[in-house]
C-alpha cells in the first residue's frame, strides 16, 4: 500500500528521520567562501596601494580608486558566494523519497544559509581587525590624553577669547582709523583678522565693520576709500568661496557614504542570490552524477 493509500485510510503518514538542513556542507561552504573573500580582499588591498603614490602625477584619482575598489568589493562578494554555495550543493548528501521541487527549495537555502554564515564569519573578522587596531592605539591615545584634554581646553578658552576680543575692539575703536593704521600697523592687523575670524563664526560682516577695515588699508595701502572696499568684498568673496567649498566636499562625502552603503546592500542581495543558485546548481549535478553512476553499476553485467 503506497503513501497515498495509507493516509487516505486513514493511517499515519510516513516522515522521513533525516533532517532537512545539513550543516555539515553549510559549514563548509561558509568557509570556502571566508577564505576565498579574504583572499581575494588581501589583493585587491595590494594592487590598490599601487594606484597610490604620495609623489605628484604618479597616483590615480580618488575617484578610480574608489570606483574600482567598488568594483572590487562587488567581484570579490560574488565569486566567493557562488564557490562557497556550489560546494554547498555538491557536497550535502541526497535526500532519498524527497519530491525534486522539496530537494530544489532545500539545496537553494543551503546556499543562502552558508552564505549567511560566511558573510558573519567575514564581517567579525573584519570587527576583530578594527579592534585590534584601535586596542593597539589606544595606549599610545592614553597617553597623549592629558595634552589633549589641555590642548582642547586652550583652544576654548581661545575661541572665548577672540570673541570678546572683537567686542572689546569695537568698544575702543578710534574715531579716526587711518591715525591708528598708520601709527600702529600691528595692533591694527591684528583687530582685522580678530573681525575676520568673528565674521567667519557668525555670519556676514557688517557694514561698519567693513567701513573700518576699508579705512585702515586705505591709510596703510594708499588706496582710495573706494578701492580699499572693493579689495574687503574681493576678501570676504574669497572667504565665503572657501565656505561653500568645505560645504560641497561635506555633501559630496555625504553622497559618497550613502552610494557606498547602497551598492554594498545591492552587492550583498545579489551575492545570496548567486549562493542560492550556484547551490542549486551544485546539488543537482550531485544527484545527476550518483543517478548516471547507480545506471551504470546496474547494467554492468
Amino acid at each position: 500500500m503506497s503513501v497515498v493509500e495509507n493516509a487516505s485510510a486513514g493511517a499515519r503518514p510516513i516522515e522521513s528521520s533525516k533532517p532537512a538542513i545539513v550543516w555539515g556542507p553549510i559549514f563548509g561552504g561558509a568557509l570556502a567562501s571566508t577564505g576565498i573573500a579574504l583572499i581575494l580582499l588581501l589583493l585587491g588591498s595590494g594592487v590598490g596601494l599601487t594606484m597610490v603614490s604620495p609623489w605628484s602625477g604618479q597616483s590615480s584619482s580618488a575617484t578610480t580608486v574608489g570606483i574600482t575598489a567598488a568594483i572590487w568589493l562587488v567581484v570579490v562578494q560574488w565569486l566567493s558566494s557562488a564557490i562557497g554555495g556550489y560546494l554547498t550543493g555538491r557536497l550535502r548528501t541526497k535526500w532519498v523519497e524527497v519530491h525534486s521541487d522539496e530537494v530544489f527549495f532545500r539545496d537553494t537555502a543551503h546556499g543562502f544559509l552558508s552564505w549567511a554564515l560566511a558573510t558573519v564569519f567575514v564581517a567579525g573578522f573584519l570587527a576583530s581587525s578594527l579592534t585590534s587596531l584601535t586596542s593597539a592605539s589606544a595606549n599610545a591615545a592614553g597617553q597623549v590624553a592629558q595634552t589633549a584634554v589641555s590642548a582642547g581646553a586652550s583652544a576654548a578658552s581661545a575661541r572665548y577669547t577672540d570673541s570678546t576680543a572683537y567686542f572689546t575692539d569695537a568698544l575702543l575703536r578710534p574715531a579716526k582709523a587711518a591715525d591708528r593704521a598708520r601709527s600702529d600697523d600691528g595692533a591694527a592687523a591684528a583687530e582685522i583678522s580678530r573681525i575676520l575670524l568673528q565674521s567667519a563664526a557668525s555670519g556676514p560682516l557688517p557694514d561698519g565693520d567693513k567701513s573700518y577695515i576699508a579705512t585702515i588699508i586705505s591709510a596703510r595701502t594708499g588706496l582710495s576709500e573706494t578701492d580699499a572696499r572693493n579689495r574687503v568684498d574681493a576678501v570676504l568673496k574669497q572667504i565665503d568661496d572657501a565656505k561653500s567649498a568645505a560645504k560641497e566636499a561635506a555633501d559630496k562625502a555625504r553622497k559618497t557614504g550613502a552610494t557606498t552603503a547602497l551598492v554594498g546592500s545591492l552587492s550583498l542581495l545579489v551575492g545570496a542570490f548567486i549562493a542560492s543558485a550556484a547551490s542549486a546548481l551544485g546539488g543537482r549535478q550531485r544527484d545527476e552524477e550518483e543517478d548516471l553512476l547507480i545506471d551504470t553499476r546496474v547494467r554492468r553485467p
